[in-house]
């Protein structure tokens, strides 16, 4: 065995294990991505909720409105509140709980890096530990007293005076918060209480420290008891065509979603079908079992992986982009757009090239290798296939949050999308999410990987382990689950195709959709 082998397989393939190992188990404890976006879905819900048509009395267009935000708005904002205060009292608890251990403990083992793309990974001492967790703990503290606002005025538009005034109560009694948040908590149980009390600066508290239906709400009830009746028509005129916009937006991140998925259901009722009466004369069936020929072994795969993939994105390339001589952390939204956008196409260009020296001794290389054909039936297959995988990884991610519980991590990238509004830097992030990462990704995985497993597995067996790796590449445990089933989709597309740019249109509108998704929802 020789000196490269014996590095590759015993050396570098164990820390590669064991820091994707630690990552995924670092991201156990992390909120998921989704808890977040679940709160931005249901605040455009409750300013929806308030929009009424000129014709209040037209039946259509009620039970349009009921379609779109359900029977109950208001009762399932509160639960899906008060499900998301539970879970931030929980995260709460366990930093604190991080936090004492730390305070004892002189270091820390090293934190493994982030999935790409993602901030170049450090080693960090027990002091730098402290300091994140404490301003985690900070982040925590302030959204647990917004949920805690919010959740008040919810409960009093529901009748639950009594429950809001405790709430604000219990609110203003916290002394670890930011004495704004107590200030306004006094403003709201002024307003609601009986008689209603009037403190000074309320406009100024409510528009500060609320955003949205609920900072609208406030503002009637206080405009209400001032008798200030321009001010109040002012409000409620801006709070219709604010719900006007929302049922706007929930009917876009809603309908054309659902379409998909239902048109992607009836698709795989068709295919499955086809494939019981058609036997292997149907699409699904077709090169369903044809390996490709696989001139290379293991020890091509494990290179490629490790040294290009792994240790190309998460440790040569963040270390020489962490000697630059750039601030850190980067706070404008456009930087951090084009600092990941530029991370990521030097790991992907690392990666490729490590691919193309590690194969060149075998070119010319067998038919059917990294095939890209503008002539055939891609556009079908990626198309058809993301239809069909909408459903397919719907029904996962149900199953994935009850598992999870709103743990589990997720990328950092959705966040830093969802939260810009900056028109410039939703382009780079869609350039990076949505050309840059399907083209690369479906390169690697789809291209190289599933391709040659089949020199060691069945086409299908192939499909599952690289799907499998897929998903881990991600290093978030709550994405494993549905990105395998996205995987399995990506891998049916391309095995069937034979043509990369099937999966890479599949991914490619994937990525999209959840970018437009989180654009329509951040606008809010």
């Amino acid at each position: 065995m020789t000196l490269k082998r014996l590095v590759l397989i015993f050396v570098l393939t164990p820390i590669a294990v064991l820091l994707a190992v630690s990552s995924l188990f670092s991201s156990w404890q992390q909120p998921q991505f989704q808890s977040r976006l679940e709160l931005y879905q249901t605040n455009i819900a409750l300013q929806a909720q308030a929009w009424q048509s000129e014709d209040s009395s037209d039946d259509n267009l009620q039970g349009i409105r009921e379609a779109i935000l359900g029977e109950q708005p208001l009762e399932s904002a509160t639960k899906q509140y008060q499900e998301a205060r539970q879970s931030v009292q929980t995260n709460l608890d366990k930093v604190n709980n991080k936090l004492t251990q730390l305070r004892s403990q002189p270091e820390i083992t090293p934190i493994p890096p982030k999935p790409l793309p993602d901030v170049p990974p450090t080693t960090k001492t027990s002091k730098q530990g402290q300091q994140q967790l404490e301003q985690s703990f900070k982040q925590l503290q302030k959204l647990l007293a917004e949920l805690d606002l919010r959740l008040g005025i919810l409960q009093a538009q529901q009748g639950q005076t009594d429950t809001a005034l405790k709430t604000w109560s219990e609110l203003q009694q916290r002394s670890d918060i930011n004495p704004e948040f107590g200030e306004t908590a006094a403003v709201l149980s002024g307003l609601w209480s009986n008689p209603p009390r009037l403190l000074q600066n309320s406009q100024e508290r409510i528009q500060k420290n609320l955003e949205g239906w609920f900072r609208s709400t406030a503002l009637v009830q206080l405009y209400q008891l001032q008798q200030r009746q321009d001010a109040l028509s002012a409000v409620k005129a801006a709070q219709q065509e604010s719900a006007a916009q929302a049922v706007l937006k929930l009917a876009v991140i809603g309908t054309i979603p659902t379409l998909a998925a239902l048109s992607g259901l009836i698709l795989l009722i068709f295919l499955f079908a086809q494939r019981l009466l058609k036997g292997k004369a149907s699409l699904l069936a077709q090169n369903a079992d044809i390996p490709w020929s696989t001139p290379w072994d293991g020890e091509t795969i494990l290179q490629v992986f490790v040294v290009g993939f792994f240790f190309m994105g998460q440790i040569f390339v963040p270390l020489a982009l962490s000697l630059l001589p750039i601030p850190r952390p980067v706070s404008d939204v456009r930087l951090q757009a084009f600092s990941v956008l530029v991370s990521y196409l030097l790991v992907a260009s690392g990666a490729l090239l490590v691919l193309y020296f590690s194969l060149k001794r075998f070119f010319p290389l067998p038919e059917f290798w990294f095939r890209f054909r503008f002539q055939d039936k891609w556009f079908l297959w990626g198309l058809g296939g993301y239809c069909a995988a909408l459903p397919i990884v719907v029904v996962v991610s149900l199953i994935n949050q009850q598992l999870w519980q709103g743990q589990g991590g997720s990328n950092p990238l959705l966040q830093l999308a969802l939260e810009s509004q900056d028109g410039i830097a939703l382009g780079i992030f869609f350039s990076t999410a949505a050309i840059a990462a399907p083209f690369f990704e479906e390169i690697l995985f789809r291209g190289f990987l599933l391709p040659s497993l089949t020199r060691y597995l069945p086409v299908w067996g192939s499909i599952l382990i690289s799907s499998l790796l897929f998903a881990i590449a991600h290093l978030s445990l709550s994405e494993i689950l549905p990105l395998t089933a996205l995987g399995i989709v990506l891998g049916v597309v391309y095995t069937r195709s034979r043509n990369l740019l099937a999966p890479i249109l599949l991914h490619s509108l994937w990525n999209s959709g959840t970018l437009l998704s989180l654009f329509v929802l951040g606008s809010n």
